[in-house]
């Protein structure tokens, strides 16, 4: 029902554009270019969201609705909604009226490959603080790398103040990490000093070694597991619901008990308190920091460690086709 309706949207999406949108949207699946991307600011290969008319940026967002779970969804938009706060812009137009927007300058949507056909292809929504790539290999769906992040991470003043972005990725891992017990903190964290980003940043392939182990899940309590089970799901359940178990389905296959929970810097919320945390198993990463203006400005990135750009889908298309 995913792949059906992503393709669906996709090629209704297409039939609206005229050639210079085209022109800028599409590129082949194999692009030199296809695993980089970045989530700082500035220009990608792409079309931006300025340049869609009302009825496209209806597609877009039901294009963003069809992969992302509801939740999901409002987090995605909502990192628009952040970057209106720090640039001092007023507030963005009704949805469907964002041509021309000045925020929507720094989102690039692109296609890659034919969704009409029977090869694999992907699409990617790109910009700051935004990562969406989304892979589709023989029916099958790859939702990763995937990046959310917000500055502000919570509205100081204005008609918006107290407005937290990404609260629940923040409280869990406090939570969690309060509720460990001495000798389980000693393992957890790893560094009195959050690092300044995440620390696999922008890489095309994640590299895990980077990360510090800290605790695994097979030495908590259950009410410990169930909090970073918990965590975990801000990650996985901001897929579709057919993405999020299928990513449930894989960490508890390769040993959910492999998965470990680490951080570093302060261990208490509060302005000027850089923290990180890291979650990582065989197949799972999840990174998250609030170390920046005054540890107000959150990064979070999910990826699949097997399956990040459809990795293993696309080894198994290209075997059986050989």
């Amino acid at each position: 029902m995913v792949v059906a309706q992503t393709r669906d949207t996709v090629l209704e999406l297409l039939a609206s554009l005229t050639p210079e949108q085209a022109g800028k949207i599409r590129a082949p699946f194999d692009t030199p270019d296809h695993k980089q991307w970045t989530y700082l600011p500035g220009p990608v290969p792409g079309l931006a969201l300025t340049e869609l008319t009302p009825a496209q940026q209806k597609l877009v967002e039901r294009l963003v609705a069809t992969g992302c779970s509801e939740r999901g969804t409002a987090d995605v938009w909502a990192v628009l909604d952040a970057e209106i706060v720090v640039r001092g812009l007023p507030d963005l137009p009704p949805s469907g009226e964002w041509e021309g927007a000045t925020v929507a300058d720094r989102y690039f949507l692109r296609v890659l490959g034919d969704p009409n056909g029977t090869e694999p292809w992907a699409w990617r929504l790109n910009g700051h603080h935004l990562a969406l790539h989304v892979t589709v290999v023989d029916g099958a769906i790859a939702f990763t790398p995937q990046f959310l992040g917000s500055n502000p991470a919570e509205v100081l003043t204005g008609p918006q103040a107290g407005r937290r972005f990404l609260a629940t990725e923040q409280d869990l891992g406090f939570q969690l990490l309060h509720a460990l017990e001495p000798g389980q903190l000693e393992v957890a964290l790893v560094s009195p000093d959050a690092p300044d980003d995440i620390l696999t940043r922008h890489d095309p392939v994640a590299d895990a070694s980077l990360l510090h182990r800290g605790l695994a899940y097979g030495d908590m309590t259950e009410d410990q597991r169930q909090l970073l089970s918990l965590l975990i799901g801000q990650y996985v359940g901001r897929a579709a619901g057919p993405i999020g178990l299928q990513t449930w389905q894989d960490i508890t296959e390769h040993g959910i008990e492999r998965l470990t929970f680490a951080w570093a810097g302060e261990t208490q919320p509060g302005a000027g308190h850089r923290h990180y945390y890291s979650i990582a198993g065989p197949t799972f990463l999840a990174e998250y920091d609030n170390t920046q203006d005054n540890a107000n400005h959150i990064h979070s990135v999910w990826r699949d460690l097997r399956n990040d750009w459809g990795t293993d889908l696309l080894a198994a298309h290209y075997a059986m086709h050989r």
